[in-house]
Parts: C-alpha cells; structure tokens; sequence
C-alpha cells in the first residue's frame, strides 16, 4: 500500500511564501507522475501543478504559473511545491498525489492534505 504525507502548511500573510513537502511510499517513486491539488472550503478539489518522472516536465494551472514551482527530489520519494506571492485566494487545503498518467493528470493515491491560510 502506497502511503503519501504532506506538510509544511500553515498560515502566512498575503505576499508571503511557503514550501509543501510530500513523501510517497514505494521503491519505485521515480516512475509516477505526482500532483498538487488543493480545495478551498465550499469549492471543489482543483488541479495545481503536475511533474512527470523527468523533473524537466511540469504543468500549472494559469492562476499559479509565474508564482508556484514543483520540484521532485527522486532520492527522497520526495515533491516540493514552492509558493511565492501568496494571495488570500490561494487558501485551501493541499492535497498531493501520486498518479499514473501525466497529462492530463490522473491519480491513484491521495494524501490526507494539509491546510494553507493566507491572510490579507
């Protein structure tokens, strides 16, 4: 069973920055596509970013692009979401995923999520 935790949420003034970790179980991380996406409360889940096994190929949703890096770390089971210029409108709960195809992306294994507040 393929376990996937994230952290690093928590609550930072509009402008701010925070990074999310999450760790995926399994010994062969490095062939799935991983994902972030979040759900602000009376809002459906929305994608975020994509990363494919090759750190080179990523995809963002518009409203983060330019703001937003994923980043994997292989050796760790690791990916990253660096987020920069936070805005009230990005306040929502993460969730990362593992997936098995990368565009478009479609997963198989959740995190449980972890919350991001900003405020303005």
């Amino acid at each position: 069973q393929v376990q996937v935790v994230e952290s690093g949420g928590g609550l930072v003034q509009a402008g701010g920055s925070l990074r999310l970790s999450c760790v995926a179980s399994g010994r062969t991380f490095i062939a799935y596509p991983m994902a972030w996406f979040r759900q602000a409360p009376g809002k459906e889940r929305e994608f975020v970013a994509a990363i494919g096994w090759s750190a080179g190929n990523t995809n963002y949703t518009d409203s983060v692009k330019g703001r937003f890096t994923i980043s994997r770390d292989n050796a760790k089971n690791t990916v990253y979401l660096q987020m920069n210029s936070l805005k009230p409108e990005d306040t929502a709960v993460y969730y990362c995923a593992r997936g098995v195809e990368y565009l478009p992306f479609k997963p198989n294994y959740w995190g449980q999520g972890t919350q991001v507040t900003v405020s303005s």
